[in-house]
């Protein structure tokens, strides 16, 4: 397994965001973005981990670094649910050792971008059992939330800010709102942001994302 980029602080760490890249791309892929985000958030330490590279159905079985197999675009994504057990557990890892190190689970934040979120989002609602300081999630969708799914009461209480292109055509806005709709039907305190883009990160949600890490991890 790649070890995770980690972004260390100027400052004694207080805080953690562990940030998942998107399908094809590479742990280096948020790292401008988490520089950016330090300037702002001098006390936290970022931790981009890399996805294992393996065959992707949707993409005619080319290898490419894939949180879990997207075996069908329909319906919602037909996923590789052990894969997505897989990279869950590689998330909680990096938790336990951000806990061991003196972070408080309060103070960690998850993030991903597209499939990465997927994953964030399948962790820190029906995997994770620490209550977590929130979770980023970008242009991104769920594919192991339900209907029927119960959350505990800590769940319930995990910040969520969901954001997402108007013309994203690779995970469609309808996806990513009915993540932020089943989880906003459970009292979840989410909030839901959309911008004059694809599939893609700008400057004006970077911007967002930094007012609302900021407000969330204000000592």
């Amino acid at each position: 397994m790649t070890p995770p980029m980690i972004l260390q602080p100027p400052h004694t760490a207080d805080a953690c965001v562990i940030w998942l890249h998107g399908l094809g791309a590479d742990r280096y892929d948020f790292l401008p973005v988490a520089e950016a985000l330090q300037e702002r958030l001098p006390g936290t330490r970022f931790v981009l981990p890399q996805a294992p590279t393996r065959p992707v159905t949707i993409n005619g079985g080319w290898s490419m670094p894939s949180w879990y197999d997207i075996l069908a675009m329909t319906p919602a994504r037909a996923i590789d649910e052990r894969q997505m057990e897989e990279s869950a557990q590689q998330v909680l890892d990096l938790i336990q050792t951000e806990l061991d190190s003196g972070i408080e689970a309060r103070r960690i934040v998850l993030a991903g971008f597209s499939q990465g979120g997927a994953v964030v989002l399948h962790t820190a609602f029906l995997r994770c059992t620490e209550a977590l300081g929130g979770v980023l999630a970008l242009s991104t969708y769920a594919p192991t939330f339900s209907d029927d799914m119960n959350l505990a009461d800590t769940k319930r209480q995990l910040p969520v800010l969901c954001l997402h292109g108007r013309f994203d055509d690779v995970v469609t806005p309808d996806m990513g709102r009915a993540a932020f709709d089943r989880l906003q039907a459970r009292s979840v305190p989410v909030q839901w942001r959309d911008y004059p883009m694809a599939h893609e990160v700008i400057p004006e949600e970077i911007r967002d994302i930094g007012e609302w890490l900021g407000q969330l991890l204000a000592s």
